[in-house]
């Protein structure tokens, strides 16, 4: 399967960037009516993007080949709530509700596989389009209105509530856009409000989200600290990924905030207490998409792939850095020149052949460590399930 969301990646974080979205004006379009099946992209129980087959062809660094054939849960016992980063292709400043392609593709890249632990919600929503960015990026003034954005993902939720969750715990899951406006969402609506004692975890990834120096609450959000261990309920999962090799460069949009005295947050979701540790990727067979270099082959013999996905165990390594006033979760690629397994990993936004080094590996912030994240949810969820969990 083709990512073309990928080019919705690239632009999306002068959505995520800012460290608030306007309130929604009073006039705003009515929001649209998430009682309506039709409303989302994704739901539980029905064929849509969230059901897309998730097996992967398991290479090891010998070369040697399996496929990890995927099975959804038969009966979840929580729900996660994810927000679609910026990929409509829609030539309007904001998005209709109808999905497209890249709506579908990029559910199915960053939220089917955690149907192998929980229900799955995914709005529809009438984001900033990729149109209206590259307008922005070119200079242009464009009406792109990003409260109409948080406002249908804020009914959506309060239609989850009300129709669905019947006390379910929640894994809130975002990239890029799709991060900030559940940022906005959580400021307003869950942090140190009733509805915390919902959240198992919030995965915001791909977007800076403030911290004090040292300290795991007290920015952007004043009552859901940072999570430190895979056990820990009602916390953050965030980071932004750059190559090891590759730090920030001056400049950067990622990894730093404007706030005196915050930093951006940096969890390492295969070693949440710290150090540096061995991610669980599940990568894309043929890259990152549109706006990155296509993979190559996968072993020294050039064998190809049937799986959407590749898993490399032992390929990658994250580890939680600081250089300068950027944090951000540093990628090591764990080559090996003398075994036949692929030493290169695509995922650099690229244009015009020419890497754009302040993106990082933005393509594929969620790739790098999709296991870990999936892996996590599932014991985060038996941790809020415990008496004292929430």
């Amino acid at each position: 399967m083709r990512l073309i969301a990928a080019l919705g990646l690239l632009a999306a974080t002068t959505i995520a960037a800012p460290p608030a979205i306007a309130q929604p004006a009073a006039d705003i379009a009515p929001a649209p009516d998430y009682a309506q099946d039709s409303a989302w992209l994704c739901r539980p129980g029905r064929t849509d993007a969230c059901a897309a087959n998730q097996d992967a062809t398991v290479i090891m660094a010998n070369g040697t080949r399996s496929t990890e054939k995927f099975v959804a849960a038969a009966a979840p016992k929580f729900d996660c709530f994810y927000v679609y980063p910026t990929v409509s292709l829609d030539k309007t400043p904001n998005s209709d509700m109808i999905a497209g392609p890249e709506e579908n593709q990029v559910a199915a890249f960053q939220a089917a596989r955690f149907a192998k632990n929980c229900r799955v919600f995914a709005p529809l929503y009438r984001q900033v389009t990729l149109t209206a960015l590259q307008a922005i990026m070119a200079g242009k003034a464009v009406p792109a209105d990003r409260a109409l954005a948080y406002a249908d993902v804020k009914a959506a939720w309060e239609n989850y509530l009300a129709r669905d969750n019947k006390g379910h715990g929640v894994v809130l899951i975002g990239h890029s856009q799709g991060s900030g406006v559940l940022k906005v969402l959580m400021q307003n609506e869950i942090d140190g409000k009733p509805t915390q004692k919902l959240l198992i975890s919030a995965m915001l990834l791909g977007t800076n989200v403030a911290v004090p120096q040292g300290k795991d609450v007290g920015g952007d959000l004043k009552a859901i600290p940072l999570c430190h261990s895979a056990d820990q309920a009602g916390c953050l999962i965030s980071y932004v990924t750059f190559r090891n090799d590759s730090p920030p460069p001056e400049g950067s949009r990622f990894g730093v905030v404007p706030q005196p005295g915050m930093v951006a947050a940096c969890t390492n979701p295969a070693a949440l207490g710290g150090g540096k540790a061995v991610s669980d990727n599940y990568l894309g067979t043929t890259g990152a998409g549109i706006a990155s270099a296509r993979q190559g082959a996968w072993t020294a013999d050039g064998a190809p792939v049937s799986t959407s996905f590749v898993k490399a165990p032992g390929l990658l390594s994250t580890e939680c850095v600081a250089t300068g006033p950027f944090h951000y979760l540093a990628v090591t690629v764990n080559a090996d020149p003398a075994d036949p397994r692929t030493d290169t990993i695509v995922g650099d936004v690229s244009v015009g052949g020419t890497i754009l080094k302040d993106w990082g590996l933005h393509l594929i912030d969620m790739p790098v460590a999709m296991g870990d994240l999936v892996n996590l949810s599932a014991r985060q969820a038996k941790a809020w399930a415990k008496p004292s969990g929430h």
